[in-house]
Formats: C-alpha cells, sequence, structure tokens
C-alpha cells in the first residue's frame, strides 16, 4: 500500500543522505578555506564554544552558558554512572517522569528518547555507551528552531530563519487500523519499523481522532520541518539580541527551543532544550516542497556569513585550529561516532 520507501525519498530531497546534499556545500567550504588559509576557520565563529560549535561540542558546556529561567532543568549522566545515582540526581532536582535523555554529544536526534518511568530509564542506560544528559521535559506546544547570527563587536543581530516543527500524527477515519493510516502517510511509512515496535498496529481509531505518533522533534524521526520565516520581524530581532548578548562567546548558530505561543517567543519567553553552533543549519529549508536550488541559496548565504563572522573574530585575536589541532579534533569524533556505532 503506498509507495515505496525508496520512491518516497527520492523524489523528496529531504530525505536524502546528508553526504548527497552537502556535496556543494563541501566545494564552497574548500574555497572559503582557502580564502582564510585555514580548513578549520568556523572555529573562531563562537570562541565560547568548543570548536566553534562544529566538532564534538558538549550540550551541557553550553547550555551551562544560558541563563536558568531560560533552559530545562538538566544534568549530566557520565558512563558508567549507576541507576541509582541517577535516580538521587532526579530527585536533587526535583524532576518527575517523563524525561528527556539525549547524547552530551550527539546530532540528527541520535538516541533523543522520551523517557517514561525507571524501567525505560534502566533499559536507556544499559544501551547507552556514551555521556548523555537528563532534562526536563518541557510539554509546550510549539517547538522551534530559530537560527541567529551577530557579527562581532555589534549589539545587534538577525533571525535568519524559523523552523517550526510539526510532529508525526494520523488521523482516525473509524474503520482503517492504525497500520493503514501510516502506511498511508508517507512520512509515518518511513516509520513503520520502529512505530510497530511501539503500537498496537491493528488498533482503529476513531473518526477524527487524532494521534501523536512520535514525542521528539528530529526530523530523523518523522517530523515536519515548516518554514516560519514569516515570524521574522524587528520584535523578534530584538528578542533574540537580549537572549544572545548573554551567552558569553556566541555568534551564530541555532536555538532548538518550545514556548507556549508566537508571542511568548516574541517575548523570549522560551525554554532552550539546545544551542548549536557553526554546525547548525537553517532548517526551514526542510519544509516539504521548499526548492533545493533555493535551499543551496540559503546554505551558501549561511556559510558565507559563517566565514565572515569567524574572519572577524580571528582578526580580533581569535585563532584557528592549526591543521594539527584540528586533526586531533576530528579524530575524537571519529572515534566516538564508533562508540556510537556500537550503541
Amino acid at each position: 500500500m503506498g509507495r515505496k520507501n525508496f520512491i518516497i525519498r527520492l523524489r523528496s530531497w529531504e530525505y536524502w543522505p546528508f553526504g548527497i546534499v552537502y556535496i556543494p556545500i563541501f566545494f564552497y567550504w574548500v574555497w572559503l578555506s582557502i580564502r582564510a588559509r585555514s580548513l578549520f576557520f568556523f572555529s573562531a565563529s563562537n570562541p565560547g564554544i568548543e570548536n566553534g560549535g562544529m566538532l564534538g561540542e558538549s550540550k551541557i558546556k553550553i547550555l551551562d552558558k544560558l541563563d536558568d529561567e531560560l533552559k530545562p532543568v538538566t544534568f549530566l549522566v557520565r558512563t558508567g554512572e549507576g541507576l541509582s545515582s541517577i535516580s538521587k540526581k532526579l530527585q536533587k532536582a526535583n524532576l518527575d517522569y517523563p524525561i528527556i535523555a539525549k547524547p552530551d554529544i550527539g546530532e540528527r536526534g541520535w538516541m533523543v528518547e522520551k523517557i517514561v518511568d525507571e524501567a525505560n530509564l534502566s533499559d536507556y542506560l544499559q544501551r547507552s555507551k556514551v555521556d548523555f544528559l537528563i532534562q526536563e521535559y518541557i510539554d509546550l506546544p510549539v517547538e522551534a528552531g530559530v537560527f541567529y547570527y551577530r557579527f562581532p563587536g555589534q549589539s545587534q543581530g538577525k533571525v535568519s530563519s524559523i523552523v517550526l516543527k510539526e510532529m508525526l500524527h494520523v488521523r482516525g477515519d473509524g474503520h482503517s487500523t492504525l497500520k493503514d493510516l501510516i502506511l498511508k502517510n508517507d512520512r509515518a511509512k518511513l516509520q513503520m519499523e520502529v512505530l510497530s515496535e511501539v503500537y498496537d498496529m491493528s488498533e482503529v481509531l476513531e473518526k477524527g481522532q487524532h494521534l501523536q505518533l512520535v514525542d521528539i522533534g528530529n526530523h530523523c524521526k518523522g517530523t515536519k520541518f515548516l518554514n516560519g520565516n514569516h515570524l521574522i520581524n524587528d520584535k523578534m530581532h530584538l528578542a533574540f539580541d537580549k537572549i544572545s548578548n548573554g551567552v558569553q562567546g556566541f555568534y551564530y548558530g541555532r536555538y532548538d527551543l518550545r514556548c507556549a505561543s508566537t508571542d511568548d517567543m516574541y517575548q523570549g519567553k522560551v525554554k532552550i532544550m539546545e544551542l548549536n553552533g557553526a554546525g547548525a543549519e537553517p532548517a526551514h529549508i526542510y519544509q516539504p516542497g521548499f526548492s533545493i536550488l533555493t535551499a543551496y541559496k540559503v546554505l551558501f548565504q549561511h556559510w558565507k556569513t559563517l566565514f565572515k563572522i569567524s574572519r572577524a573574530n580571528h582578526r580580533l585575536g581569535i585563532p584557528y585550529l592549526s591543521l594539527r589541532e584540528g586533526w586531533k579534533e576530528y579524530q575524537k569524533v571519529r572515534n566516538y561516532n564508533k562508540t556510537k556505532a556500537t550503541a
């Protein structure tokens, strides 16, 4: 029933492998590296973030730079730490289930999970081979990614991208099974293997019944990314100027956040789950049907801005990673990814 997964992915570039989509960007990075005389020029973009936020940066170290009212309660769990120790930390932090668990160094939704009870946490602990974060679950209706940049020496910056996230869901018709509803939905169909482990596929939803299938707003888990750039105005710029000026050494990246409403976003009343640096993307480009040529234009513009900010910081005395240092950091990330592969 429905199109084959291969055809779904082939016809929608948002599903293409990262390495394929980024081929033109790779050549542009080489060109910018030649101009900067450094392959690792991006490391100067955000002096307050390890390697600018491109190679193996710690999420908890970045979150520690944010004011407490802007972020969920979060703490680090070291590899090998036992369940009893984590339970004590939860109690001390006054955190109740559900909670979010995610690797301290990770990307694209890898092992980001909603943990509903102690048994669930124990299972996650057994599967995890790396340090991870426990984070308060923020149950607010608006989830977004806000891309912001500011040039060194300036107090005002710019919000250049807003992506709004629509969680994967289906709606019942009163007679189709959950399996049938998923198979009719291309986005859900790609997640069938995972969803079949969680849900009773023979269940019949009532007509009009809405069922949210995932709780994590990652594209790789089926979340639909929507272009929210119509929300960008002077109020949005000012709100994120205020937030960003309080984050030492941050000039370029994306806030992943939740809030009660877009009005609250304009006022800076948000909860920031993550702040991503130089490696972040203006994720509104992944809206279904968004032109890949327009997406490349947006990506090239952001890489050019990354280059200019990095150069400006370098002129102010922020060093680029040397070739030796950069290679060492790359090897660390590579070894970390090998560890991930065993998880």
